[in-house]
């Protein structure tokens, strides 16, 4: 399908066309070689980017840039209450924590848009809190301990809406290349794959609210993360429906967040 040229499609009535076309383009591929791509190429205006051919062609929305925030330091009362909250949402955090977080080194907190606050140490990102919600895990520590929390699946063709800051639907689990816990509570503390072919991501059900991490098929490092909107049996029951909704994704501003 052709991208939308801005002088043809242009709008009646005085409404911005650039808006028109924009919104027009949003969600539509280049080919590897066509005339849609030297068009994505030259003539996009620079509110756009490109990624490269075959990839979607997507407007640089200014929520997926963050401006650091002032830092202020942890009280060491409030510190010791954090590293006990993180072991307790996530259990097997436990033999790290100390490595996560010194018990002399200073932590600080970054206030940055919708009432989120960043944790760090130094300029090492690790976790974020909306409000009082849970601590979820920054991806740049999820990464440096992939298999220290709850994990979902997600199929090759969700990749690209997750990535996209879409919100993740069931179908993106329930497809073959999607995997779900198997529900044997006795692997609660068993994250990832549960063994070659067997089609389970994990034991334990998880329910509404809790954090997860999102994997994705094929790759190696988790691609969000973010709180269930749905309970992972819901999400096999039914099939359909969103499940994990404004994620922490690979690409957005709190990964490109500046924070030295």
């Amino acid at each position: 399908m052709p991208l939308v040229d801005p002088v043809t499609n242009s709008a009646a009535g005085g409404e911005d066309k650039t808006q028109v076309w924009m919104s027009k383009l949003a969600g539509k591929k280049i080919g590897d070689s066509s005339d849609e791509t030297t068009f994505a190429k030259q003539d996009l205006p620079e509110e756009h980017r490109i990624i490269e051919p075959g990839s979607m062609v997507t407007k640089d929305f200014k929520e997926n840039s963050i401006s650091p925030g002032s830092k202020s330091k942890v009280k060491s009362s409030v510190q010791r209450a954090i590293r006990t909250q993180l072991v307790n949402t996530y259990p097997l955090l436990a033999p790290h924590i100390d490595e996560i977080i010194p018990k002399k080194e200073q932590l600080d907190a970054m206030k940055i848009p919708e009432r989120v606050t960043l944790y760090l140490i130094g300029p090492t990102p690790l976790f974020f809190q909306h409000m009082t919600d849970a601590l979820l895990p920054h991806l740049k520590l999820v990464h440096r301990f992939p298999t220290c929390f709850p994990s979902l699946r997600i199929d090759r063709g969700a990749i690209r809406f997750v990535l996209s800051g879409a919100t993740l639907m069931a179908p993106g689990l329930t497809s073959t290349g999607g995997r779900l816990p198997n529900g044997n509570k006795e692997e609660e503390g068993v994250y990832g794959e549960t063994g070659e072919g067997e089609g389970w991501y994990g034991g334990r059900e998880l329910e509404t609210g809790e954090p997860v991490v999102i994997c994705a098929e094929g790759k190696e490092e988790a691609c969000a993360v973010g709180l269930l909107s749905m309970g992972t049996k819901d999400v096999k029951d039914k099939g359909k429906g969103p499940v994990v909704e404004d994620a922490h994704y690979l690409g957005d501003g709190l990964w490109r967040l500046s924070t030295d």
